[in-house]
């Protein structure tokens, strides 16, 4: 009988090659559009935003692409991560399901984060970048982004959802600390958060919001500086199947197969590093696993969204891409999910939950929370309020499970701890946290507003 409850791998086991998913895709893939032209972009327009291997990257349709041995010496740092049991929660719960989570709150930035920022901080400082700029939520982007940065030297603008750069000031000390600049999105220090500031000057920002201020900064830097997303594109995604890869490896130690992996889901990052490996199993080889990406009702991307072309940004600056969205000029209500509050989702992902491989759940913040405090008194480890959603997913499988009587192999990502989330809980174990559903009106509207496109 196995009892053990850590699944490690050696430094020798870091996976050499990531996956890209662009090579198994059973859907046809959708043009990236100019946001000027709404004509197919060309290497030359993102290059002023992306160094030229990145891109690369992004149409890629080779299956495996090479990890620099640099970046993996930076990975080895924290990486391989640890896969879990979670046995006390199963306990607790006194299901029959098996309860695995990838543990990736354990590197220095405290989420997977850092797996695409490193990349993206190694291709530019490769390519002669001086410095960037990006846009941060929950602030774990910004936070992995600054350290990896700080590896590299490489200087780093972070433009921080207002509401966020609030509630999680020591996000933004961390940033500091690895030599970043925070700022509160929206600001006075682009032409577009000058824009929303006039109109609202309580703001409370958007990543949509944040995205347009920090590809103004690229754009206006005269090639100074590049632009860098923690989520949603291609070769962003592809980075983070590091989690994937040594997650097969260590389900096969645990000798089970997940019958089900859950993740939580913004842009689409963590969820397709964890998910992607596995899916291209189920693609190719016909292993008949379920998918379950999971979002707040109060930003219901994929659970009401329309899958459509849609601008990437508030300013529409940024590509036009097909997508599940809730429109560009979304503002989302001031939930604690910070790094969920994104109007649109990853294409790849979209194209795989358009087509049927993926199913999505939406859940209020209350019982997120509730999940999230079971999970830290059972394994002792106090979850970020996105890893939360997930979370209460695993569990209400598990219970499921349990209801019918049977064995079921249960696998999440766990994306990042709460350490700086505190405010959060102290709100909810209060009793000062509500629910929030996004109304369907607020998004047809918002869909008279999406560009009209060719394709």
């Amino acid at each position: 009988m196995n009892t053990k409850t850590r699944y490690l791998l050696d430094e020798s086991d870091l996976p050499k090659f990531w996956y890209n998913i662009n090579a198994d895709m059973p859907v046809p893939p959708t043009p990236v559009l100019n946001p000027q032209t709404k004509e197919p972009v060309t290497p030359e327009f993102l290059n002023v935003l992306f160094p030229m291997e990145l891109i690369q990257q992004e149409v890629s349709t080779e299956r495996y692409i090479e990890i620099p041995e640099e970046v993996r010496e930076v990975y080895k740092l924290w990486r391989p991560t640890p896969l879990i049991r979670a046995r006390r929660l199963e306990q607790a719960l006194d299901t029959p399901a098996h309860i695995y989570f990838k543990n990736e709150g354990t590197s220095a930035a405290g989420s997977h984060k850092p797996n695409t920022a490193v990349a993206q901080a190694y291709y530019n400082k490769k390519e002669g970048v001086k410095a960037l700029t990006t846009e941060t939520g929950a602030g774990q982007w910004g936070s992995a982004l600054s350290l990896a940065c700080n590896f590299f030297d490489l200087d780093l603008e972070v433009y921080m959802v207002k509401i966020s750069y609030n509630q999680k000031p020591y996000r933004r000390v961390m940033m500091e600390a690895y030599g970043a600049q925070a700022f509160a999105s929206p600001t006075d220090r682009t032409n577009f958060g000058r824009s929303i500031l006039a109109e609202d000057p309580d703001s409370p920002g958007s990543l949509g919001i944040a995205i347009s201020e920090a590809v103004e900064t690229a754009v206006m830097s005269n090639g100074k500086k590049k632009y860098s997303l923690g989520s949603v594109l291609n070769h962003v995604l592809m980075h983070q199947t590091v989690v994937g890869e040594e997650t097969l490896k260590q389900m096969d130690l645990a000798g089970e197969y997940p019958d089900v992996v859950i993740g939580c889901v913004g842009g689409g990052s963590n969820y397709s590093g964890l998910a992607y490996p596995f899916m291209r199993q189920r693609l190719l080889e016909d292993r008949r696993t379920r998918f379950v990406a999971v979002e707040p009702t109060a930003t219901p991307t994929l659970t009401k969204g329309l899958y459509a072309f849609d601008y990437g940004d508030a300013a529409k600056m940024a590509p036009i891409v097909k997508m599940f969205t809730l429109g560009h000029r979304f503002v989302p209500p001031p939930i604690h999910a910070g790094g969920l509050r994104y109007h649109g989702m990853a294409p790849s992902l979209c194209a795989l939950y358009e087509a049927g491989y993926i199913e999505a759940v939406a859940l209020h913040q209350l019982p997120t929370f509730e999940a999230a405090i079971l999970f830290a008194r059972s394994e002792g480890i106090i979850p970020a309020p996105e890893t939360a959603h997930a979370i209460r997913v695993a569990i209400d499988e598990a219970l499921d499970a349990k209801e019918k009587g049977e064995k079921r192999v249960i696998l999440f990502n766990f994306s990042g701890h709460g350490h700086f989330d505190m405010t959060a809980y102290q709100a909810y174990l209060g009793g000062e946290l509500v629910d929030y559903e996004y109304p369907a009106e607020a998004v047809k509207e918002a869909m008279k507003y999406l560009p009209e496109v060719a394709f």
